[in-house]
Order: C-alpha cells, then structure tokens, then sequence
C-alpha cells in the first residue's frame, strides 16, 4: 500500500473516532479493506453498549467477518486510529488480518510496539505486518481533546454541585 492509500483510510477510520466521541465515547475508529473496498468498520462503543468487548477494532472485524462469512479475513488491512490494545491485538491474530496500520501510538495499553508487542509474540503462527504512525498527530489530537472537554465538564459539575 501506499502512504497516500494509508492515509485514506485512516481518515475514513478518523470519521469513525469522530462518530465515537459525537457518542461520548473514547475517539478510536477502525476500518477494514480488502482489496480497495471497506469491508468493515466500527466506532469505539463499550459505554453504550455495556460491553467491554465493543472497541473500534472488535468491531470493524465482526463487522467484516459477518460481511464475509468467515471469522478469518485474510489479505485485508485493518486501519484504527489508535494502537491496539492486547484484545485487539489477539483478536487481530486470529482473525488472520494480514496488515495492521494505526495512527496514534499508546505507550501505556498499546500491544502493537508500546507498552507491549503482542502481535508479534513468536508464539502466534500468524504475523501481522504493521505500520505505526500513520496520520498519528491526528489521531492524537482527537483523544486529547475529547479528554480536555471531559476533565473540563467533570470540573464544571464538581464546581457546581460544591456551589449547592
């Protein structure tokens, strides 16, 4: 792939974060591409849906997988805006997803390369090819905004209510 290709679906994964934060959730969103053509997609989602499990990336693969009838999605890329976490890097594995490209890296939960490298454990006997950073400044600047707004609504009900 391309940078320029890379870049074009990380900002259709970035119309997804946008959604996802739009909801009040974290802003992480994923795509999945096979060939040219989104396949999957999906916003982050565990606060409305009471699901641990409803990251970006679990769900642009279930959404994929039910598109292709096959839990395995082999020769496709999947795009997110943020490093994937360990669910997601397992996930990604056993989905057979040939490429991972993300934007932001997460030094703390990230298992891409940040805190911890699961997708390339040599334990797993599928690899991953991954490329980091794409559109990262981007991507970054999503989450630190939304998390800014959040700190500064949680201040303001702390202020209000202290004010009763």
């Amino acid at each position: 792939m391309s940078v320029a290709e890379d870049e074009r679906w990380m900002r259709r994964a970035l119309e997804r974060a946008e959604e996802a934060a739009a909801a009040g959730e974290v802003p992480v969103g994923a795509v999945v591409v096979r060939d040219g053509e989104v396949i999957g997609e999906g916003a982050n989602g565990p606060i409305a849906a009471a699901d641990p499990t409803a990251h970006a990336e679990i769900r642009a693969l279930r959404s994929a997988a039910a598109r292709e009838g096959n839990y395995r999605l082999p020769g496709t890329t999947l795009y997110v805006t943020l490093e994937p976490c360990p669910m997601c890097a397992g996930a990604i594995v056993h989905a057979r997803v040939a490429r991972l490209v993300f934007g932001a890296a997460d030094p703390k939960t990230g298992a891409c390369g940040g805190a911890l490298d699961l997708i390339h454990d040599p334990s797993h006997n599928h690899r991953v090819a991954v490329t980091g950073g794409v559109l990262a400044a981007e991507a970054a600047e999503l989450l630190r905004s939304f998390f800014r707004r959040r700190r500064a609504e949680r201040r303001a009900a702390r202020e209000g209510s202290a004010g009763q």
